[in-house]
């Protein structure tokens, strides 16, 4: 995959103006907030999740993606997330943070080939990548994370999406890839 993340193909930089009603409600929300968060509520296929789109077309600030909390939870820290990377906090992979919700989180890079599994509706607002993503990763009520020993319980609740499909533990994550 190209690592180039200066080039945007959305819809509104590539001047596209003939959209499907939901692509135009992401433009619209896009345009009137600067970004939207997406919440896929919990169903009978597996934990909910959120993520935002347009805070790389507006800010060139990666995308954000949480998994397997309440949505509007969820929501709630991805918009935090994003203002604060707006006002100047960067979003930095692989570092533990304290300053977002009650419980520490760290951010990790996804992998692109989760995209279409999770992302759909960023694809069809951003039309191809590259477009960078962070999966907003927190840990379980003993403070451990899904990659450190005692978190392995995490991994129903919250894929790893910086390993690539095929190094994913199998599971309800790894339906769709």
């Amino acid at each position: 995959m190209p690592t180039d993340h200066t080039v945007c193909h959305c819809v509104v930089c590539q001047n596209i103006t003939e959209l499907d009603a939901r692509t135009r409600s992401v433009v619209a929300t896009i345009d009137q907030h600067g970004w939207q968060v997406m919440m896929i509520p919990t169903d009978d296929q597996g934990p909910g999740w959120a993520y935002t789109i347009g805070l790389w077309h507006r800010h060139r600030i990666p995308e954000l993606a949480m998994f397997g909390l309440d949505i509007r939870l969820m929501q709630t820290v991805l918009n935090d997330l994003g203002q604060r990377a707006v006002e100047g906090q960067p979003l930095e992979a692989d570092k533990e943070r304290h300053d977002v919700a009650s419980v520490p989180v760290v951010l990790k890079p996804v992998d692109y080939r989760w995209y279409k599994a999770f992302f759909g509706t960023a694809l069809g607002y951003y039309r191809k990548p590259p477009l960078p993503f962070l999966q907003v990763v927190w840990p379980n009520r003993d403070g451990a994370f899904p990659w450190q020993p005692g978190g392995e319980d995490l991994l129903v609740r919250q894929p790893r999406l910086w390993l690539r499909p095929d190094e994913h533990p199998a599971g309800v994550w790894t339906k769709e890839v």
